[in-house]
């Protein structure tokens, strides 16, 4: 039993957690290794998260797989991510499956080899009745990328006279993105002591938590995912508001 968990109040979960898992070249390396030990030594820090959220029923995380970025390092480390992730999906798809978890995926898929999105696309279809909760992964995802696009289609939405400028808002443009159909990010956790974004749900965290750890991603335990809903819960989210306007909410 963990004492954390228990400090976690079920009545101010998140709705959506999304998680930044960096660090797994610098802790191979510090243990002599090449970054590609670290990426497969990742995958039980991706269970904890899973199982975590799993136990106290986060309806939505989201893990950043693979940036549109990771595309430009080298061969050798790309290949390895990919098979990593076509051996991962092959092996943990009875398990998502089992915990009620319906699998999603956002990004440029068209740039995935075709068996990773092959494999991909059999766990989504397996997996789409599920309701316990959602997986979203990340995968060739970049959200400038992303926003491009939408605008993009929007404009053009517009010029076949789908669209009026006029009704342009915060919602339809919403719409238009790859998390069209989740709810925004309450919580962003960033592993390895690195504070940015890196590209990633920058429309989705506008008034998100967020939270930089030093840990290695490879070393992230359920226990730090349950400090972390603690840290959250102990914030006050005003959403621009003052403080004493919460309180009379």
């Amino acid at each position: 039993m963990s004492l954390i968990k228990d400090k976690i109040d079920p009545e101010k979960l998140p709705q959506h957690v999304a998680i930044i898992m960096d660090g797994n070249g610098r802790w191979a390396k510090s243990r002599g290794e090449e970054r590609t030990f670290g990426h497969k030594n990742a995958i039980n820090a991706v269970r904890n998260a899973i199982n975590a959220c799993n136990e106290i029923n986060i309806p939505y995380l989201t893990l950043y797989t693979f940036s549109s970025e990771n595309w430009n390092r080298p061969a050798e480390e790309v290949d390895t991510l990919m098979n990593l992730l076509t051996e991962t999906l092959l092996v943990e798809a009875d398990e998502i499956f089992s915990k009620g978890l319906r699998m999603h995926v956002i990004g440029d898929l068209e740039k995935l080899p075709p068996l990773v999105r092959e494999q991909l696309l059999q766990v989504i279809d397996l997996t789409k009745e599920n309701t316990k909760g959602n997986l979203v992964l990340a995968i060739s995802y970049g959200s400038q990328k992303e926003i491009l696009n939408a605008v993009k289609n929007i404009s053009s939405d517009v010029k076949e006279g789908k669209v009026e400028v006029e009704n342009i808002d915060e919602k339809l443009f919403e719409s238009y993105l790859y998390t069209k159909d989740f709810p925004p990010i309450d919580l962003l956790i960033r592993t390895s002591g690195e504070i940015r974004i890196s590209n990633f749900l920058l429309w989705q965290i506008a008034y998100a938590e967020l939270q930089f750890l030093n840990v290695l991603w490879p070393d992230f335990t359920k226990d730090i995912f349950f400090q972390c809903i603690v840290d959250y819960q102990n914030k006050e989210r005003r959403y621009g508001l003052t403080g004493e306007q919460v309180k009379i909410q």
